[in-house]
């Protein structure tokens, strides 16, 4: 692939945003084709970095660590929606710390006074926190400003990308069809927004395997409140009765937030498979697919160094 050559990135939530930013600050072409404009699901997350049962390991630590250096220097700008935050992830059995977070700045585990009644374990640290509208808008920015183009439309198929020297796969859910891949599947996910009464740092639970999640995750005005993870799920509509538990969940951590305003309910669908997917595909007419979906939970986590193992790619063809 040549600057010169045209490349259509296809999706446009967080992975497909991110990637047309390293590829059209690289000097490429860039086109982004997407019926969702953000994408959806991008706009639904906390969002939190953290590496959260994806695989493969060697490689998502690695996409992670590079995620992880982009954000910390993204956090010096406050327009981008990016902010270094403080906080506590908490488990109510005995749990070792993550091991993505021993790392960060301020690890420590917690004293038992600063844990919620009915934890027994918990570890401070500090991470980047995403509000993700504000940092789509900001990606989608920063890609106009490097030449790129946005056009949205839906695609029957990735072949009616039109013509391109590479295209860019980043439909997350979408690939169950557009490749197809039947090992993707959706975990629907919910949140819900509101008024902030004046929290400044997260709280979030290691609940394991469970399908309730408990996470909150103020954003200046706003607090992020979690959230569920429903293996198979990718209704997108707004469930009342995950509402009020993720409100009650929250509200027995924080009583602030019992009388907290709901602003939004934000719904998406994590597109998931046993390994994330990062890939060049040759077609029979020439034509050159790179991959880049299958991040469950973990899309913004990963998001800049997939980007990166995308523009390798790239520039290999």
């Amino acid at each position: 692939m040549t600057a010169e050559e045209r490349v259509v990135v296809v999706g446009a939530g967080a992975a497909g945003l991110t990637t047309a930013v390293v590829l059209a600050e690289a000097g490429a072409l860039v086109h982004v084709i997407a019926e969702q404009v953000p994408g959806v699901t991008s706009l639904a997350a906390g969002a939190m970095w953290g590496s959260y049962l994806v695989e493969p390991k060697d490689k998502v630590d690695q996409w992670g660590r590079h995620s992880l250096e982009i954000f910390r220097a993204l956090a010096e700008a406050p327009a981008t929606g990016v902010r270094l935050t403080s906080g506590i992830e908490a488990s109510r059995v005995a749990e070792a710390p993550p091991e993505w977070a021993t790392t960060l700045p301020g690890f420590r585990p917690c004293e038992a006074a600063e844990l919620p009644a009915g934890f027994t374990t918990g570890y401070r640290f500090t991470v980047p926190l995403i509000d993700m509208p504000v940092y789509l808008d900001y990606l989608l920015r920063r890609l106009r400003a490097a030449g790129g183009t946005v056009e949205q439309r839906r695609l029957d198929g990735l072949d009616d990308a039109g013509p391109a020297a590479v295209i860019v796969n980043c439909t997350g859910l979408g690939s169950r069809t557009l490749v197809p891949d039947p090992a993707l599947r959706p975990i629907r996910g919910q949140h819900v927004v509101v008024t902030n009464p004046g929290l400044t740092e997260f709280f979030s639970e290691d609940t394991g395997p469970s399908s309730d999640l408990l996470c909150i995750y103020p954003h200046g005005d706003t607090v992020v409140l979690g959230g569920t993870a429903v293996d198979g799920e990718g209704e997108l509509a707004a469930d009342d009765k995950a509402a009020a538990g993720i409100l009650a969940r929250c509200s027995e951590i924080e009583p602030r937030l019992a009388q907290a305003r709901v602003l939004e309910h934000r719904i998406g669908a994590r597109p998931t498979r046993s390994t994330v997917r990062v890939d060049a595909e040759s077609r029979g007419d020439g034509a050159v697919v790179l991959h880049n979906y299958g991040h469950g939970g973990a899309g913004i986590t990963l998001s800049w160094g997939c980007a990166e193992e995308v523009r390798r790619l790239a520039a290999s063809q």
